[in-house]
């Protein structure tokens, strides 16, 4: 069920109090100064997904800070990543001051000293994680706060387009769907902080195991013809793109490694007593190989021969041994 948050049926001199109240509740303890003598209507609906609070904010020109006595409270340290959707956000953090405007995205550590301006009218979209769970380097992580990204291409693609398609079903997925969806989420922005930090995922990391993850589900599914791309990531909540981006970073294709998997139980129940019974069209499909020929010319690429030389050559060794 989602949460919402609404001033609109508030007097106007009791918004302001309330305001601040919901912002603080909903990030972490900052200070909201009004840039406008009535304060519009503000409104914040959230979902929360596992570990991940989704947050689309609405509400008119202001100013929010986090300064060091709010964060010595002691609050547990969150990344905060926003998606612009309307009005143009001033940043302020680690040095850097950015103009976020529609379209674009940025990060927010909240444990350290941070300022948003917007001085007029608008709407984002936030994805609140756990600094403790994300798998990246510090150094890494504070190159990247206030600053703009587009989402346009690459792994900045990938993370937003799908955190905005699980932002769009969040009120959708049950309690085990929200949590694999969040954790897939903190693959995605764990890969772009290590793409944009020009290094590739550590053996161990979260994408690690979200690439065995995706393994054990082609496994379970081999036999099935219809397995593809598509559907094993709408299976494993992420993006084809991502999934792409898992096996590539294996240095292997999503095609080419379950057509190898497909073969290779192929090639050894065709020197079982189950090739009698099935002929080698009947063992084909049983792997998900729905076109015998394609099986034939698949298998003499992998193995240098057809199937039934496969047969024969194993039989004469058997013969022979």
């Amino acid at each position: 069920m989602p949460a919402s948050l609404s001033t609109a049926s508030l007097p106007a001199a009791d918004r302001a109090e309330s305001w601040q109240d919901a912002v603080s509740h909903t990030f972490v303890p900052m200070t909201v100064d009004f840039l406008e003598e009535v304060p519009s209507p503000g409104e914040i609906v959230g979902h929360r997904l596992g570990s991940v609070q989704i947050s689309r904010v609405q509400a008119g020109p202001q100013v929010v800070t986090r300064n060091r006595h709010l964060i010595a409270d002691g609050d547990s340290p969150t990344l905060v990543l926003s998606l612009q959707e309307r009005g143009t956000a001033l940043k302020d953090q680690d040095g850097r001051e950015t103009l976020i405007r529609p379209g674009e995205f940025s990060i927010t550590d909240t444990s350290r000293v941070f300022r948003k301006k917007i001085e007029e009218e608008f709407v984002f979209t936030s994805f609140h994680f756990p600094r403790a769970e994300l798998d990246v380097q510090e150094k890494d992580l504070r190159a990247l706060t206030a600053t703009a990204f587009s989402g346009a291409e690459g792994s900045a693609a990938l993370l937003t387009t799908y955190l905005s398609r699980m932002a769009h079903e969040a009120a959708e997925l049950d309690e085990a769907v929200g949590r694999r969806a969040a954790a897939t989420a903190l693959d995605l922005l764990a890969l772009f902080v290590d793409d944009r930090a020009g290094r590739g995922r550590p053996q161990g990391s979260r994408t690690a195991a979200s690439f065995e993850r995706v393994k054990e589900y082609i496994l379970r599914n081999l036999r099935d013809p219809d397995l593809s791309p598509s559907t094993i990531a709408e299976a494993n909540f992420m993006s084809v793109r991502f999934l792409h981006k898992l096996f590539h970073l294996e240095g292997a294709t999503v095609g080419g490694w379950i057509r190898t998997q497909r073969l290779e139980r192929c090639s050894r129940d065709l020197l079982r007593p189950v090739a009698g019974e099935l002929g080698v069209a009947g063992i084909a499909r049983r792997w998900g190989f729905a076109n015998s020929s394609h099986f034939t010319r698949a298998f003499r690429a992998a193995y240098g021969m057809t199937p039934r030389d496969w047969q024969v050559g194993a039989h004469h060794t058997r013969r022979n041994g």
